[in-house]
């Protein structure tokens, strides 16, 4: 693959990275800010709903997949559990040591996880 084309399936899967997100912070904020939730326990609920729109857009969209569900979702939820724990300890230790806003924290935690995810889902799940 060129690195044109790779360049191009990055920008796909920041893209529906996007769509994911906006499902993992409307998940958060709601779970915190209308139901008195945690934000690390809100943080965790919203990553879960995020990873199950990212893999349902990401195995059609971004990388045309035509590996089974079987092996495309074991892989893929692998990463995102590797993510899961990253983010909720990243999560705990900028908002419950650091004293970061829990929004703040969540968008330096969203940067750094967008390239880990796309890192082992190019290499690992869908090659």
């Amino acid at each position: 693959m060129t690195a044109a084309a790779h360049f191009r399936r990055f920008v796909a899967f920041a893209a529906v990275g996007l769509v994911g997100t906006a499902a993992h912070y409307l998940t958060l904020t709601g779970l915190v800010e209308l139901g008195g939730i945690d934000p690390v326990a809100g943080s965790v609920a919203g990553f879960i709903v995020g990873a199950a729109v990212n893999y349902a857009l990401n195995y059609r969209l971004t990388f045309r997949s035509h590996k089974s569900h079987r092996e495309a979702a074991t892989k893929f939820f692998a990463v995102a559990a590797s993510g899961f724990v990253i983010n909720a300890a990243l999560m705990h230790v900028l908002v419950n040591l650091a004293d970061l806003p829990y929004l703040l924290a969540q968008v330096g935690v969203t940067g750094f996880l967008v390239f880990w995810h796309y890192a082992l889902n190019a290499l690992w799940t869908f090659r």
